[in-house]
């Protein structure tokens, strides 16, 4: 195997590793979330309590979204097409769009929180 191929392969398992760690995050902030959401609607919590719930949930997923982002930039380092690229590129455009939004929101409902 030469040096090349080493580093394809070596990239590939970085790349199924990223994914996993972004599948546990994200699995793992949802069903977080899903369990705070009905702690709020069992207990009546207050809006403070809701928006909490909310900003946990959104910061996982930033993080989540920044290591899914990770691992498409090194998937685009090993690809060898354009098709593979472009959707890659396009991808990553989405999930960069979708961060700054969330982060956006995040700032915003923490300085809400701050404000109160």
């Amino acid at each position: 195997m030469n040096m090349r191929e080493w580093l394809a392969w070596a990239t590939e398992q970085a790349v199924t590793w990223i994914d996993l760690i972004v599948l546990v995050v994200v699995v793992g902030a949802t069903i977080g979330a899903v369990v705070g959401v009905v702690r709020v609607v069992v207990t009546r919590a207050s809006t403070a309590t809701r928006r909490e719930v909310w900003l946990r949930y959104a910061r996982w997923l930033i993080a989540g979204l920044t290591f899914q982002l990770a691992g498409d930039i090194l998937e685009t380092a090993i690809s060898t097409d354009w098709e593979s690229i472009t959707r890659l590129g396009v991808v990553a455009l989405i999930r960069t769009f979708l961060n700054y939004f969330l982060e956006r929101d995040t700032a915003e409902r923490g300085g809400l929180e701050e404000g109160a």
